[in-house]
Parts: C-alpha cells; structure tokens; sequence
C-alpha cells in the first residue's frame, strides 16, 4: 500500500483563485452584479456591474498573504487603464491561519503613477554592493504599515469599497 504525503503546502494559485471569489462575493454583498473571469480576460479578475448593467467596472486583485511587506504586481500596473480599472490587493490567510481578511481598493491612476515612480527609483539606485541595479518585469506595492522608500502607502485604500460603489451609481 502506497504511503501518501501529508506535507502542508500553501497553494498560491488556489488562493488566488479564492481572492477573486472573495471579492466578487463583498461586491455581490453590495448589491452589485460581479462575474469572475476565471483568467480569460488579460487585465480583468472580476467585472463588476450595476444591476441595471449600465456601468461597469474592471477590477484586477493581486493577493498577498496578510502580515507580508509587499505584493508583487508587474509592469501592467504602470499603466493607468482609467478610472474604471481598480486594482484590488487581497490579504488571504493561508488555510489555518488565523490572521483577518484584509482588502485595499486602489484606483489604477494612484497604483500606475506610483508603482512606475518607484520603480525608476530604485533602478536608478546602487545596489548593496554599489553595482548598477537590473531592470526586470516585477513592480512592487508595499502592504501597511510598510510603506514605498519616499513615503507612498495604501493604507488610505484599506476597504474602500465606496469606490467601485461610487463608479457604478
């Protein structure tokens, strides 16, 4: 008889699936109308409507395990896709811990503006070793109460799920 391994594993793809459930259901709770695209839409997690379909909003959720210092976004987050993208960054406990759920709702202007600032920040400085930084795809967002080098934080996001409320009215 086979022995099958019992070795805990923290599933990032799983829980990230579980953070666009978790936010198309708040946004559902809200009385909006929120479909998860199960990644067939490029730059879409979940597209929230009013119920009367006449207004949309994009969201795009990145997830991040709560008591970490940042979430790694990519380069799409330089660009500002306009004031009906909203990233939303999901602090999901792995299964087990007993750390709250805890959600920033940020406009894609204020992450765009920002997260390309900082970037060119930190290539243009020297690494520990005083070399020349490497350019790469990773972009980053620090989660409260880390904040970015020259001061930038989220923490003002944190639930603020009146913003796609107020897109959708």
């Amino acid at each position: 008889m086979e022995k099958i391994s019992k070795k805990k594993t923290n599933n990032k793809n799983a829980r990230g699936s579980a953070a666009q459930f978790f936010v198309a259901g708040e946004l559902c709770r809200r009385d909006l109308v929120a479909v998860v695209t199960m990644g067939n839409t490029p730059n879409t997690d979940v597209l929230c409507s009013n119920v009367e379909g006449t207004k949309f909003a994009h969201i795009q959720v990145k997830t991040f395990p709560p008591g970490n210092r940042k979430v790694t976004v990519g380069m799409k987050a330089e660009k500002d896709f306009g004031k009906n993208f909203i990233w939303v960054l999901a602090g999901i406990p792995p299964k087990g811990d007993k750390n709250d759920f805890v959600y920033y709702i940020v406009p894609s202007s204020e992450v765009s503006k920002n997260v390309k600032r900082m970037h060119l920040e930190y290539i243009s400085q020297p690494g520990k070793k005083g070399q020349q930084r490497k350019d790469s795809n990773m972009r980053i967002i620090f989660i409260p109460p880390y904040k970015d080098p020259s001061g930038w934080s989220i923490e003002k996001y944190k639930n603020r799920w009146d913003i796609i409320e107020d897109l959708l009215k």
